[in-house]
């Protein structure tokens, strides 16, 4: 029987309620996550590997980045099918996405979490660590990238999302679907994701910021960050990538230091396109050479960036890493 390494960070799924501060707090020991789930030892060899106990909003990525660089030693035993990793819901799409760019190995690294506490009625952690543990056992699930696996669907990382705050079928691959589902007996792949792109730096650069764009917006938050100044700024622009004019001017502003400017949609299906002319469109943008997101979600098109930057500052090569 093949073995598989469970990484647990922390999150709802590592959490109990407390009355003393009416509400959830970290408790569960990654160990006691394993004793929850009994039908484990009929799928694989479990190790556990506690890297911390905290909310996923305490998730830096850095931390998300060390993740991967230890999934890929685990990985290079011959013994370790592959990798699961434990993780709060709020920023797990993240850590899937960077796991997705920065993993070097061919097996399965896949991570969950759960919707409920473990004092919760219907708490969905062991259910989803299970599931989780089938796939990243499957060979058939190798050669997929990283894969989100909650509530029996399997989710590419590049295009999950969660989609409420908190219902327990929050997970959602707009536009897409699941790439496959979890059953009783079996693990079940529909479709290969497509877009499994690598960046693989030694190091990660920091100050990489992400504003969101709204009605009435100015320009007071782009002259603030590329004053200080900053490595790289990503916009979650409107629609499929246009933004009020006066953004437009704190974007220039900012592309004017040199400092490299990524355009994403607040829209969470759908990509971002230059089809309109107007001044405050991503075509009336394109003299400050700015970078487009394609599909790519704001948080998850500044994870991109804070690796790009680590091995390129040249617009063009970055323009290149972000093609859809």
């Amino acid at each position: 029987m093949n073995t598989v390494v469970i990484i647990t960070t922390g999150g709802t799924i590592a959490m109990k309620y407390d009355p003393v501060v009416d509400g959830l707090v970290p408790a569960v020991s990654g160990e006691d996550l394993i004793k929850a789930v009994p039908p484990l030892k009929d799928v694989a060899e479990v190790e556990v590997v506690e890297y911390s106990n905290v909310p996923s909003g305490y998730m830096t990525p850095q931390m998300m980045f060390e993740i991967a660089h230890m999934a890929d030693e685990f990985c290079l035993r011959q013994e370790v099918a592959g990798v699961v990793v434990t993780h709060g819901t709020d920023t797990i799409e993240e850590t899937a996405y960077m796991l997705g760019l920065v993993c070097k190995t061919n097996k399965p690294v896949c991570i969950c979490g759960a919707m409920r506490g473990a004092t919760d009625m219907g708490y969905d952690g062991p259910a989803n660590i299970l599931a989780a543990v089938k796939v990243a056992a499957s060979p058939e699930a190798c050669g997929k990238g990283a894969l989100l696996v909650m509530d029996d669907e399997i989710h590419a990382a590049t295009e999950v999302t969660k989609t409420h705050s908190t219902s327990c079928a929050t997970f959602a691959s707009p536009g897409w679907g699941p790439i496959g589902h979890v059953y009783e007996d079996m693990v079940v792949f529909r479709r290969q994701p497509m877009n499994l792109q690598k960046l693989q730096p030694e190091a990660l650069t920091e100050d990489v910021y992400l504003l969101k764009s709204y009605a009435g917006m100015d320009e007071f938050l782009f002259k603030c960050l590329a004053d200080k100044p900053i490595k790289g700024l990503v916009v979650e622009a409107l629609g499929c990538g246009n933004v009020p004019l006066p953004v437009k001017a704190g974007i220039e502003y900012v592309a004017a230091k040199g400092i490299p400017v990524v355009l994403a949609t607040r829209v969470y299906s759908g990509r971002v396109a230059p089809v309109y002319s107007y001044e405050g469109s991503a075509n009336s943008m394109k003299a400050s050479k700015i970078i487009l997101a394609g599909e790519l979600s704001g948080q998850k098109a500044r994870l991109k960036l804070m690796l790009a930057l680590s091995l390129t500052n040249d617009n063009k090569e970055l323009q290149k890493i972000f093609q859809p």
